[in-house]
């Protein structure tokens, strides 16, 4: 850790022993969201997502492609993460990193654990289906980008709309219809400091963080949870956090649909 970052991971270290976070918000406080759609005009869908300064652009992209061989009759889904230098000094152009694939799979999980996309619906014909890419590009970070790629991806999705399959050709234009979809699936993420929990860690805290935990919902059921770090939850700790996920959840739920109704 640069010294500089040394001092800062101390003072922050100590507001939360005295129970307060940097910017004032409570234990179990997202920052402020803002969801903003359709910023890429050629792609089928796409959504930009801002959880404080942390922000994320998401773009999905159709193409007919061939069936995985176990699932014949399913389209396939594809997703990727790329962490732009210009995001943090931390981010080097290059092959994917361990940070940016460990990034698309937990975003990539909970999609598909949540049946979110309705994969069936991408079959054409034999051995013709719809490659559903979704592709999340990291702009800024500060923090959490675990929730802020699920909320851009799941916002994208919502506004996508389908291309034709007509005379052996992908046709995007005209009236299309929208991608077939099932529920939202939504997030959160827990930084454990110390003896403390926190909701929605900045990139400070992120820093001086002992253990992280992702926990991806939808309305009922829990579809996949990710820990991170070297720090561990208590069976109690984890089981709060879920009740807290659900409760979180309603709330980036209402998010998502009134940013599409906007």
């Amino acid at each position: 850790m640069h010294p500089l970052n040394q001092v800062k991971g101390e003072y922050v270290r100590e507001l939360l022993n005295k129970g307060v976070r940097e910017e004032g918000r409570d234990p179990f406080e997202y920052r402020q969201i803002k969801i903003t759609h359709s910023l890429l005009p050629n792609a089928e869908g796409s959504a930009q997502v801002e959880i404080g300064n942390t922000r994320v652009l998401v773009g999905i992209k159709l193409d007919v492609a061939t069936p995985m061989p176990d699932k014949p009759n399913e389209g396939n889904l594809m997703t990727m993460a790329e962490l732009l230098p210009l995001a943090s000094p931390e981010y080097e152009p290059g092959p994917p990193s361990p940070d940016s694939i460990e990034l698309a799979r937990v975003v990539d999980r909970g999609i598909r654990a949540s049946s979110m996309v309705d994969l069936g619906s991408l079959f054409i014909e034999e051995e013709k289906v719809w490659s559903l890419f979704v592709d999340i590009y990291v702009l800024n970070f500060d923090g959490n980008l675990f929730d802020a790629c699920m909320l851009a991806a799941v916002a994208a999705l919502s506004n996508t709309r389908m291309p034709k399959y007509e005379n052996g050709e992908a046709v995007r234009t005209g009236e299309l219809g929208r991608l077939k979809t099932n529920n939202i699936v939504t997030s959160c993420t827990f930084a454990k400091v110390g003896n403390k929990i926190l909701l929605d860690p900045d990139g400070s805290e992120e820093a001086v963080a002992d253990a992280r935990i992702t926990i991806a919902n939808d309305e009922k059921v829990v579809r996949s949870m990710q820990k991170g770090l070297a720090g561990a939850f208590s069976q109690e700790e984890v089981e709060d956090l879920i009740g807290r996920s659900f409760d979180k959840s309603k709330e980036l739920r209402g998010l998502i649909l009134s940013s599409k109704s906007e």
